[in-house]
């Protein structure tokens, strides 16, 4: 199953002219293509799918989120081993 989970943008920098950041899901951290939201500023929380931040949220709709995900197992199951490379 893949779902576009929320994190916390904690560094944004471009990459082959693209816009780019690290993102905290919630200790882990993914690099994220923030092509698809401009706007986007360190601090700020977005959807991510695949890769990709879809759109910024609030933080309390955010944490929501990851606390129900977590509560049910998700988050482990979408962003797998800290260590294992993967992207949410």
């Amino acid at each position: 199953m893949c779902l576009g989970i929320p994190g916390k943008i904690i560094e944004i920098y471009e990459q082959n002219g693209l816009k780019m950041g690290k993102v905290d899901f919630g200790g882990v951290v993914r690099e994220t293509c923030l092509a698809y939201v401009p706007e986007a500023q360190v601090g700020d929380y977005t959807i991510v799918h695949v890769g990709f931040a879809l759109n910024v949220i609030d933080e309390a709709e955010a944490q929501k989120t990851l606390e129900l995900f977590n509560q049910i197992g998700l988050l482990d199951e979408e962003l797998g081993n800290a260590t294992d490379g993967g992207m949410a």
